[in-house]
């Protein structure tokens, strides 16, 4: 663990550094005329955009579909035929109903149902700037007071469940009861609550439900609070197969200005082909093609939003909230889109050992584009989790913030289990720029994967991780996993350059760790990177005690350099960080207003134009001028 140790490799540590200069003259002066050089160019704004992020409270058009229209209310009659505004139907019935193009038009007001199958690419909307929610719970009003801060009640619609069978319960048990594992959920005037393991744990706050008797037991006074259970297992899902007399037309509906909220498993589910081995892309990904959700919200899911499969699947302006083990699944899929997204609050009830992310990519996606998306406020949960035999990802302009806990210990020797902003894990190819990380237990991890290419990016009180292992598919507790992904002896490749990497008074951990086990240095001498340069470093000096970085592969017993400085850096690796610059107590000269999440470096920092010129694609895609000023960072000097 880092606490105050001084461990030495390649010599003495020196910390001989003028206080936010430059290390000498001949630095100064070619950094002085790579200055003037930016100079001539025009200055670009192109990162996180600052919003506004999820959806925005607008009247929606009726949509230009050629097929029939369908109103519903949540005083419709199933008799209706809903197809004009004064006589609507209910949500049910015209889900029954609708063909290919066809649009159901919700109005506002509260819709408490559930289960309803789709197999048809529809359009689902509000009317106008009315507010339809989608409500997976019923109200429980029937209960009896048992005297001792009690009440209890008895309920038909339960969802018990269990874990996987790949959770480690002889590891996680003592963390994580088996209750938490049910998908029932409890609401005081919309207040979740947790659940407990027996009736001595109940408080004002928590929940105990009796499976055998079907009895759930509050502490809360009923008759003063309004109490939701969850009834339905989820809003929709979208099958492959025959419904309501229709074979599957393979297109998505679109689903527009929907809230859904309280359901046991999932609100949305897609159904479609899930490999369970290496797949082309050719062979998944077709069975629902299109899926769209633009200005939706979706909170309170007892395990996921939404389980998504099918290629060109797109999440726009939507907010996905306080859901279990992971807010949207996107499986097997190809050409996604998720943009100006809200991501909060997953693993709201701290299961520990399954792995949670807000938004998981999995399993063989190609061409997954994460774009200015805002992803905060996830101490026990990854964020955006590329995980398994993804290839092509791109992954700009996000603003990462909260993800994980950067006060807990950091150990020297591994890099998991950590929560990670942006985790991209045994896949083939990423685009990481642009984004900005602060205060995460990783910003960023590259792991057991190839060619990740990381430009522009600010990492605020947040590593940049890069790492690689032995792992392989036999043996391993998820089977097949590796086998999507390189092989290990082609886990390289990557490049990091243009990238902000700062730390404050409070940031104990080293801004940068580049990691392999010891057991592999033999195997693997050569390094991860094939360029690392032109990178800026920024702490405090008090603490100059914990290393700059961590770097393996290294020629010593541990497979590791804890580097103290750039210069030692680039001794031991001349091809790397030559260009790259380190600077000590320049917090308060860095940017323009940190105590406002405003991360725009000021020109009066002595970094702020040290940069390279970067490749065009990655220019293109972070939409900068070709003769933009060159800088470090997500964002340039103002």
């Amino acid at each position: 663990m880092i606490n105050n140790h001084k461990r030495k490799n390649n010599g003495t540590v020196q910390f001989n550094m003028n206080k936010c200069q430059f290390k000498n003259s001949i630095l100064f002066h070619f950094s002085f005329i790579i200055l003037c050089m930016s100079l001539v160019f025009q200055p670009l704004t192109a990162q996180p955009s600052g919003g506004p992020y999820g959806p925005i409270r607008q009247a929606f058009e009726l949509p230009g579909t050629a097929g029939k229209v369908y109103y519903v209310s949540q005083d419709g009659k199933a008799d209706n035929s809903g197809e004009t505004i004064s006589a609507p139907t209910t949500l049910e019935a015209a889900i029954e109903r609708v063909k290919t193009n066809d649009a159901v038009i919700l109005r506002g007001g509260v819709y408490r149902t559930g289960n309803l199958l789709l197999n048809q690419g529809i359009t689902i909307q509000s009317y106008l700037d009315e507010l339809p929610v989608i409500k997976g719970t019923a109200i429980a009003d029937n209960w009896i007071n048992l005297g001792n801060g009690l009440w209890k009640t008895h309920w038909d619609q339960l969802f018990p469940s269990k874990p996987d069978d790949w959770w480690r319960r002889d590891t996680e048990g003592k963390r994580t009861p088996l209750h938490r594992f049910n998908n029932d959920m409890v609401f005081a005037d919309g207040v979740f609550l947790q659940s407990s393991g027996w009736q001595g744990e109940v408080d004002e706050s928590s929940y105990y439900i009796d499976y055998e008797t079907g009895t759930v037991f509050i502490g809360i006074d009923p008759a003063k609070h309004v109490i939701e259970i969850t009834a339905h297992n989820s809003a929709i899902r979208r099958i492959t197969g025959e419904c309501h007399g229709k074979k599957s037309d393979h297109k998505g509906p679109v689903i527009m200005g929907i809230t859904f909220t309280q359901f046991a498993r999932c609100a949305i589910e897609v159904d479609g082909k899930e490999p369970e081995g290496i797949s082309g892309e050719s062979e998944h990904g077709k069975d629902v093609i299109g899926t769209t959700f633009e200005h939706c919200t979706i909170s309170y899911c007892s395990r996921v939003a939404a389980y998504l499969r099918g290629d060109r699947l797109t999440i726009r302006h939507c907010k996905v909230s306080d859901t279990s083990t992971e807010g949207i699944y996107i499986i097997a899929s190809s050409d996604v889109l998720l943009e100006k997204n809200i991501f909060t609050r997953n693993n709201i009830e701290n299961i520990t050992g399954y792995y949670p992310a807000a938004v998981k990519i999995f399993n063989q996606c190609y061409r997954v584009t994460c774009r200015d998306n805002f992803v905060t406020d996830l101490p026990n949960s990854n964020g955006i989790w590329y995980d398994v035999g993804n290839v092509d990802g791109v992954f700009i302009n996000n603003w990462i913030e909260k993800v994980g806990k950067v006060d807990k210990e950091f150990p020297l020797n591994r890099l998991w289990p950590s929560d990670n902003g942006f985790f991209f894990e045994i896949s083939k190819g990423v685009i990481c720029a642009g984004n900005v990380f602060v205060d995460c237990d990783h910003g960023m991890m590259i792991l057991n994967s190839s060619n990740a290419r990381i430009y522009q990016n600010t990492f605020i009180n947040s590593m940049a991780c890069i790492g690689r292992n032995g792992r392989v598919a036999e043996g391993d507790h998820f089977g097949w996993h590796p086998s999507t992904g390189p092989a290990v002896e082609k886990r390289e490749g990557h490049v990091f350059v243009n990238n902000l990497l700062t730390g404050n008074e409070d940031y104990s951990r080293p801004l940068l760790h580049v990691w392999q086990p010891a057991e592999l240095c033999t195997r693997l001498s050569k390094p991860q990177l094939k360029e690392c340069d032109h990178n800026v470093y920024v702490r405090d000096s008090k603490q100059l005690t914990v290393p700059l970085v961590l770097w393996s592969p290294a020629k010593n017993n541990e497979c590791q350099y804890l580097f103290n400085s750039l210069e030692e850096l680039n001794k031991s690796f001349s091809e790397f960080s030559a260009n790259s610059r380190y600077f000590t107590d320049c917090n308060n000269r860095l940017f323009k207003n940190p105590a406002l999440n405003n991360f725009q470096l000021l020109k009066e920092f002595p970094g702020a134009s040290l940069g390279t010129q970067i490749p065009d694609e990655i220019i293109k895609l972070l939409g900068y001028k070709k003769k933009a000023a060159r800088f470090a960072g997500a964002y340039p000097a103002e």
